[in-house]
């Protein structure tokens, strides 16, 4: 090469350099007006070499595949009544107060088709769950059972109830927050003893009550234990409902299941029943017994031939 050609390259190299320079100061004063170029100029991140990626944080990485979640089978749970029934022999007891004892009478009546069943009577009247001075209910039922054991309790309590309940040494007046902590302890109690027997339980709800202030009483009642029972995974079947009228007023007179004739439903206290009355409270349960005992096509008169 020539001294003229290099000395031509060299002003080439001079040019290109100043250039480059040139670009570079205008890039960096460029990035220097700026609230992000200055924010990388003091962490550059596209630095060849080793620094590069210096101050930047991990490579995003994808979300693990997770494997499908392996689904148990459905089981159908135990159903000892359906077991009972099978076997030829399925005993109901009906436990409560004077209000149970109606009970009692409808349900007799209601499963007199099936002689595979029985219905015992184990209530009383004056009793509850409030006065265990008075008689002790969980003392009471356990003896019963233990001298006649039954597969099934229909239970309503309430209508001597609302009173005050000593606890632990402690009276808790009616409708305090002690008090319905200690009514769902009793609840509790006379659920668990039976059930830890195998006795399958079904609690029966109070009914509408004529006088208002009664009523609210007997209201309170039915939110704890219903409350309670859907806790405990027992069935309520509630009854005020089918205890008004169209309007949903108390009425003692309402239609009849099945003629829709208006029957004399209630006595005159505004409380208890007439035997119509009962049956109409009863049916919920009795229908609910029959379903889980997988009655319903089972009487001795479905059984029967026709005309036999």
């Amino acid at each position: 090469m020539t001294a003229s050609s290099s000395s031509g390259v060299r002003r080439v190299r001079a040019g290109v350099n100043a250039i480059t320079a040139a670009l570079v100061v205008g890039v960096v004063v460029g990035l220097a007006l700026t609230p992000d170029g200055r924010d990388w100029l003091r962490r550059p991140t596209l630095i060849p070499g080793s620094l590069a990626n210096a101050s930047a944080g991990p490579p995003p990485t994808a979300a693990p595949i997770l494997a499908p979640a392996v689904v148990a089978p459905v089981v159908p749970a135990a159903n000892p009544l359906r077991d009972k029934a099978a076997q030829g022999r399925l005993r109901i007891g009906v436990f409560g107060d004077s209000m149970a004892d109606g009970v009692w009478t409808a349900l007799y009546r209601e499963m007199r088709p099936y002689s595979a069943v029985t219905v015992t009577k184990f209530s009383e009247v004056s009793t509850g769950l409030s006065r265990y001075d008075y008689v002790d209910i969980q003392s009471k039922t356990a003896r019963q059972i233990a001298e006649q054991p039954i597969d099934a309790a229909v239970v309503l309590f309430g209508t001597n109830d609302a009173q005050g309940i000593s606890l632990d040494g402690v009276v808790h007046d009616f409708g305090t927050d002690g008090w319905k902590a200690a009514y769902a302890r009793r609840v509790d109690d006379l659920v668990a003893m039976l059930r830890g027997q195998g006795i399958a339980v079904y609690w029966i709800g109070l009914p509408e009550m004529k006088r208002a202030g009664f009523d609210g009483r007997m209201d309170l009642i039915n939110e704890v234990v219903s409350a309670r029972m859907a806790a405990l995974g027992v069935p309520f079947l509630e009854t005020e409902t089918v205890t008004r009228d169209a309007a949903g007023e108390y009425d003692a007179y309402l239609p009849e299941t099945g003629t829709g004739r208006r029957r004399l439903m209630r006595a005159s206290d505004g409380i208890h029943m007439t035997m119509a009355g009962y049956i109409r409270i009863t049916e919920p349960v009795a229908e609910r017994i029959k379903r889980d005992a997988g009655l319903e096509a089972t009487s001795d008169a479905a059984a029967s031939p026709a005309g036999t």
